[in-house]
């Protein structure tokens, strides 16, 4: 189905990329170990131009690249999206001398980028983020705390990593800081997560940081944060978007032909209908990601709001859509292996990260009233 007025070459790119994840990526991804940073998997995406094109592109093709590779490799969409995640920090606001350090390697797949927000105690309040950068002279900082619930840690070759440079500040008290795997003090370990990406923990003890390495400026740290989320938020929803079209080919198909009372599963107003409901959620959360880019390329005042609905609508419908063809198939849908079992464990945590639906649903109320009050 065309969407949103796609050009032609725009549609011929993503059935390429779709050809592409099936024969090139999807092979690597599945020689990969759950849990662990799949290099190989990596510099195949940095081979195909994949993650160059991640920072050269708008938010539009960034969501038309990440919902046409989840569709046939969920895999290597994650670790294209990890990279852009980590590293769009150090594009957008980093100074020169970072850029030419990391840049080249993160999009040439040889460099493991990741973004370290989250905390124990601070996951959907980001404002009230504890790991500390302690004054260690002029300059110069000493970070000490926790981050948790971090892709590609601690296996990333650089973290942009977010502090709080001045306490009691709230939001405006926290500084993006580049920091190298490599600094002494710096350690962290996996965790064993539902979903089978690269997820761990990362230890700061007394971790020396510098003026050279902040992004953008001290103590506006979270508009980094923020403005990066803003651009990722459309394309997260496409990442579902392209899981709930994955789960509605493979229903279309099943119940096309799986026998049942007579006829097939088709036949049956009941499953027809249910059929006819995931295509029409799916369609409606792709249009809602596509206008929120679209959004953003164009610099509209509404990005926050239409990002969060973008993620919100989207996510929530690739549950709905997964579980709805779970039940479809029965029984087989839940071995170990098959395409179903593996969407039904990649579909949940995109509810959570990056603002988690109540988040979203607060960001959107919040625009709305602020909308309301300026008129």
């Amino acid at each position: 189905m065309t969407a949103f007025s796609l050009e032609p070459a725009q549609l011929a790119w993503c059935a390429e990329l779709r050809a592409l994840a099936a024969e090139r990526l999807r092979p690597l991804a599945e020689k990969g170990e759950p849990g662990r940073v799949n290099r190989p998997l990596v510099a195949e995406l940095g081979r195909l131009g994949l993650l160059r094109r991640v920072f050269a592109s708008g938010a539009l093709d960034l969501c038309l690249m990440r919902e046409s590779l989840a569709r046939a490799c969920t895999e290597a969409e994650t670790a294209l999206a990890l990279q852009g995640l980590g590293a769009h920090p150090v594009h957008a606001h980093g100074t020169a001398a970072q850029r030419a350090r990391w840049l080249p390697g993160v999009t040439d797949g040889t460099a493991v980028a990741a973004f370290a927000l989250s905390e124990p105690g601070a996951g959907s309040d980001a404002a009230a983020l504890e790991l500390t950068a302690h004054p260690d002279g002029t300059g110069r900082w000493r970070l000490t705390g926790e981050k948790c619930w971090i892709s590609n840690a601690p296996e990333a070759d650089f973290y942009t990593v977010f502090a709080r440079t001045t306490p009691g500040a709230g939001a405006r008290g926290v500084t993006a800081f580049l920091v190298p795997a490599d600094r002494p003090g710096l350690t962290g370990r996996g965790l064993d997560m539902l979903a089978p990406h690269p997820i761990g923990v990362l230890d700061f003890d007394g971790v020396p940081v510098t003026s050279g390495d902040v992004l953008g400026e001290v103590d506006r740290g979270f508009r980094v944060a923020m403005g990066t989320l803003n651009l990722f938020r459309p394309s997260v929803g496409a990442f579902a978007v392209g899981m709930a079209q994955a789960a509605l080919d493979a229903t279309l198909a099943h119940t096309a032909r799986r026998g049942a009372f007579g006829g097939t599963l088709r036949d049956l107003q009941a499953v027809s209908h249910q059929v006819a409901e995931m295509a029409l959620r799916t369609e409606a959360a792709r249009l809602m990601v596509y206008a929120a880019a679209t959004a953003y390329d164009e610099g509209a005042p509404d990005v926050p709001a239409r990002s969060a609905m973008a993620k919100l609508l989207a996510t929530e419908t690739a549950q709905y859509v997964v579980d709805t063809a779970v039940q479809l198939h029965g029984a087989r849908a839940l071995r170990r292996g098959h395409l179903l079992e593996h969407l039904y464990r990649e579909v949940r945590a995109p509810r959570v990260y990056e603002g988690a639906s109540e988040v979203q649903r607060g960001i959107i109320a919040k625009e709305l009233y602020a909308r309301q009050e300026a008129r």
